[in-house]
């Protein structure tokens, strides 16, 4: 007998986890499908242990090998996605930030005109914010204290943080104490969601509370194979479990598609919703022609300017040997120490060359030597410091395609990083200020030499950008929201599948632009309106 549920959530990441606690909530049964593990592990708990996992390779990521980029001199990229429940929440460097109410005001401008519209203004999107912050400093017009996703200052700051906060004072930006208060603009210390050293990832805050709650159906390791449409409206899914075998599932109501940028596109495309000459060149039957499927992927680039200290400054070899064992100590005895930050408390965000000007770029501080693997080659790793440098608003466009129409193959992912020549010219701005930052007091005092990049021309910072740039974990806009009249829209203002009833897809895809700055949050904002939506209430 096949079972049946009011809703299907088709993915348990930021969005998904959101999505689901509300309708739960509402009364609805709801069916959640994760094709990842689970989200308790000590590594995943603690806040830098995420990185320890990454570096060694986890079934708690799934890599995203790009195809060869030819504009990076034939290089390939990777961009890995959580595959755990949570998902980005789980596995990131946990920054709390909303992008700027200017990002929201593009989007409603993008979607006003539709019909059947709703409102995306900054206004109408703040209370979604506001209602999931448990903000544990502020209280007021901008952020929520009794909401379940905590937020709260990092638990412990490297003296490295301090210097790079007061070396970009000392270049005239000034100290912002909330990059989600009146202003974005300045330099500071991120908010983050842990809770006294212990991360709070959307699992934590939003799936945990209804572990006996009956109306709550969550299976993991559940690889979704394709969505069912009869008649031109979702009814169901199928899916195999960890076993391999298949199930099918039906909604009475709706199915709600929350699997990340990478993979909300695939399953469109393998349920028939996508490029009619793609979908057919694999052998797909066109259920519904919408050419944007896939299309529209932006990311936030990366770049980083690294120095050597000139003495044991920062967290190199913090997590080796008896560094480990006295900051897991104290981290499990007093709750306090190195093991309670992500290791990246420090950023701004800035416009190298017009003040002020929106923002152009975010950049963080880390306290190490912030090197790839091919850098590693000619640099011996040391003591030391990187500024990691990303492209707000980045102009490269790449796309999802699907590798093959078996649900088993990962897609093909094309990023694009620094296709177009806009965003090189940004990025030479930004690590030329930054540069200058390394030679800024105090900051100046605790370094030894910049190692990378060291040809400050234009011609040798856009090799360095080919040669180093990578994803900052933050594809977006593969199945975005659009105006009625643009072919490539996947979605309308309701977050609906154009010309499909019943399907609605609410993770970091529906975005139709990238926001100026980290995705979490809106993801979560993204699960969080959606759920009013499909209960009625917008």
């Amino acid at each position: 007998m096949t079972e049946t549920f009011d809703h299907i959530v088709i993915g348990g990441g930021s969005a998904g986890c959101v999505a689901t606690s509300r309708l739960v909530e509402g009364g609805a049964k709801v069916l959640l499908l994760e094709g990842g593990h689970h989200h308790r592990h000590p590594l995943l708990d603690m806040p830098p242990g995420v990185f320890k996992l990454l570096k060694n390779g986890s079934k708690f990521f799934k890599i995203h090998k790009t195809i060869p980029q030819p504009q990076l001199n034939g290089r390939s990229a990777e961009i890995p996605q959580g595959n755990v429940l949570g998902g980005g929440s789980t596995v990131n460097g946990q920054a709390y930030v909303r992008g700027r109410p200017s990002d929201y005001s593009e989007w409603n401008e993008i979607l006003r005109g539709n019909n059947d519209a709703i409102s995306w203004d900054w206004m109408d999107i703040l209370p979604h914010f506001k209602r999931l912050e448990g903000n544990r400093k502020f209280n007021d017009d901008l952020h929520g204290c009794d909401g379940k996703l905590v937020v709260s200052d990092p638990g412990y700051i490297d003296d490295m943080a301090r210097w790079f906060v007061q070396a970009v004072q000392a270049q005239g930006e000034p100290f912002n104490p909330d990059f989600n208060g009146k202003a974005q603009r300045g330099v500071g210390y991120f908010q983050f969601t842990y809770n006294q050293g212990q991360r709070v990832s959307a699992a934590y805050a939003f799936i945990d509370p209804l572990k006996n709650n009956p109306d709550l159906t969550l299976r993991l390791q559940s690889q979704v194979q394709r969505i069912l449409i009869e008649g031109g409206r979702a009814i169901g899914v199928v899916y195999k479990d960890k076993s391999g075998a298949q199930h099918t599932v039906h909604a009475d109501g709706e199915v709600i598609l929350s699997a990340g940028a990478l993979i909300t596109p695939k399953l469109l495309m393998l349920s028939g919703v996508g490029p009619a000459d793609h979908l057919q060149d694999h052998g797909l039957k066109v259920v519904e022609d919408l050419q944007g499927v896939g299309q529209n992927l932006k990311d936030h680039p990366d770049v980083s300017v690294v120095a050597r200290a000139n003495g044991p400054y920062g967290y190199w070899k913090q997590d080796r040997g008896w560094n480990m064992i006295r900051n897991g100590l104290e981290f499990k005895l007093f709750g306090r120490g190195k093991v309670t930050t992500t290791g990246l408390e420090a950023a701004c965000f800035l416009n190298p060359t017009d003040p002020e000007a929106p923002p152009t770029h975010e950049a963080y501080c880390i306290p190490i030597m912030y090197l790839n693997d091919e850098q590693l080659k000619d640099i011996k790793e040391d003591y030391g410091v990187s500024i990691q440098m990303v492209l707000l608003k980045p102009k490269s466009t790449g796309e999802v395609r699907l590798a093959s129409a078996n649900p088993a193959d990962m897609p093909l992912v094309n990023p694009n990083f620094l296709n177009d020549q806009r965003d090189i010219d940004e990025m030479i701005k930004g690590l030329r200020y930054f540069r200058q930052t390394m030679e800024t007091k105090p900051l100046a005092d605790k370094i030894d030499r910049v190692v990378a990049p060291l040809d400050y021309s234009d011609a040798g910072l856009t090799e360095h950008c080919r040669k180093v740039v990578k994803t900052n974990f933050h594809p977006s806009g593969t199945a975005k929201m659009g105006a009625d009249g643009d072919k490539m829209a996947v979605l309308d203002a309701r977050m609906r599948v154009r010309g499909i009833e019943g399907l609605r897809v609410c993770d970091m895809s529906a975005v139709p632009e990238i926001p100026a700055g980290n995705t979490n949050a809106p993801a979560m904002m993204l699960g969080d309106r959606c759920a009013d939506l499909v209960m009625g209430v917008l």
